[in-house]
């Protein structure tokens, strides 16, 4: 009997461990991001997400992308989604490769959803950050050949009580930056505008009038970057990450502030 009681708590035990990834490199590796064999070449452009940004504010931090993705000289999507809740109090920025993106951010979810389970508590933020840097070190193979996946992860350190945002490398390499970044093909445009625009205890309206300002910047001067789409009625896609949690702005304001820019820099412009 003690035998056998030795041999259930073994399987349990088993599935104690606070690490999803853990679990399913052992009971389904397969379906792990690094079990598929990356591709010798890719015979075909395979669709990349572009901009995607986060800023600091008084309250927490924005994070924001635009909708288009790219493959090679052609639109693949112009509603893509490149922000994705991690959890309450985080939420990660997708860029490149877009499928391996969309994965890890979804096997990222439930990483930290597990975590919480079995624990009965939060990884910390800084935990967090450690674990999807990882998950990127595991796609290091498929990266070298062209399918690279390079997020910013952003969320609301409750101990600290700011909000916190990280950049990445394609190895897992870890940085935290202490205002804002971008990352993506029009991340340097983006950045050049947020290094210019970006001021220290912001409001939210001014945060969110910046964070807009940097992506339409980077839609100028970026192919693979998509602007704000007046006739399809497309936005960029915008979330707030505060002490009360990860929220939407809702698509009617981000309409309106985009707006009242392009309004602003019509007026602005010597052609005018």
């Amino acid at each position: 009997m003690m035998d056998q009681g030795n041999r259930w708590r073994g399987v349990f035990n088993d599935y104690s461990n606070p690490s999803f990834m853990d679990l399913l490199r052992r009971e389904a590796p397969h379906l792990m991001p690094s079990a598929s064999p990356a591709p010798q070449e890719v015979p075909h452009e395979p669709p990349h997400g572009t901009t995607v940004l986060s800023v600091r504010y008084r309250d927490g931090v924005i994070m924001a992308g635009d909708r288009q993705a790219t493959a090679g000289y052609q639109v693949a999507s112009r509603r893509i989604e490149k922000i994705y809740k991690a959890d309450d109090l985080s939420g990660v920025g997708i860029a490149g490769a877009a499928g391996p993106a969309m994965e890890m951010a979804k096997l990222f979810q439930t990483e930290l959803e597990h975590y919480e389970k079995v624990e009965g508590d939060n990884l910390s933020l800084d935990g967090k950050a450690n674990k999807l840097g990882q998950m990127i070190r595991m796609n290091l193979q498929a990266a070298m050949m062209g399918l690279a996946v390079v997020p910013i992860f952003a969320g609301f350190d409750e101990k600290a009580g700011v909000g916190r945002l990280f950049k990445y490398d394609i190895t897992g390499g870890r940085y935290e930056e202490k205002d804002y970044d971008a990352q993506g093909s029009g991340s340097k445009d983006a950045r050049d505008s947020l290094k210019k625009l970006w001021k220290r205890d912001m409001g939210r309206d001014d945060a969110l009038r910046v964070t807009l300002e940097a992506l339409i910047d980077a839609a100028d001067e970026d192919v693979g970057t998509g602007g704000p789409d007046l006739v399809r009625g497309i936005y960029p896609t915008v979330k707030t990450i505060t002490r009360s949690g990860f929220g939407d702005v809702a698509d009617d304001e981000v309409k309106r502030v985009c707006e009242a820019i392009l309004a602003d820099r019509a007026r602005n412009s010597p052609g005018a």
